[in-house]
């Protein structure tokens, strides 16, 4: 609950070993992860090629491929190359996909060292929930790029990412390069 001087703690006994993590509660979301409030609109990554550039974050549009930010970068300009095509499984794309996607990862690549000077870069994707994958249905690339000591004591101790631009500002800078 929320009174006229914030929430309001509760505190409560029980069993268990304190440890060094902070709990965010957020009871409200409990309809969506259980599915009653999610949206049921299909694979996101289908959907974002229908909307304009600046509202579905994409950068630049191939022909079998298209590049867009992530909405919840590990890094500025966290990025993935994403076929159209709905496919799982690196196995089958296509020929022509696959080097869309590989052209399009090492343009990613020189587009961020150019405005933003990326000292390296993870690249990789997850096949598979098992392996990671938030969207295991539908094929993504993910181009994370790294400076040294971006993993200061923000995301280690504070388990918090600190983004010093707004992703509209951050997509425009990296499609006027593109």
């Amino acid at each position: 609950m929320t009174g006229p001087d914030g929430p309001d703690v509760v505190g409560q006994d029980g069993v268990g070993v304190p440890d060094a993590l902070q709990r965010l509660w957020t009871p409200h979301r409990l309809a969506y992860v259980q599915g009653s409030k999610r949206p049921d609109e299909g694979c996101p990554f289908c959907r974002l090629p229908e909307k304009s550039d600046e509202d579905a974050l994409i950068l630049a549009r191939g022909k079998t491929v298209y590049a867009v930010l992530n909405l919840y970068p590990y890094n500025p300009g966290h990025l993935m190359a994403v076929p159209y095509r709905h496919v799982a499984d690196y196995t089958d794309l296509t020929a022509e996909e696959t080097v869309e996607v590989a052209e399009f990862t090492q343009r990613a690549m020189r587009v961020i060292r150019e405005v933003s000077s990326a000292h390296g870069f993870n690249i990789g994707m997850n096949q598979g929930v098992i392996a990671g994958a938030g969207i295991a249905a539908h094929l993504h690339q993910h181009v994370v790029p790294r400076w040294g000591g971006d993993a200061n004591f923000m995301p280690v101790i504070g388990h918090t990412k600190v983004l010093p631009q707004l992703l509209g500002e951050t997509r425009q800078l990296l499609a006027d390069a593109w």
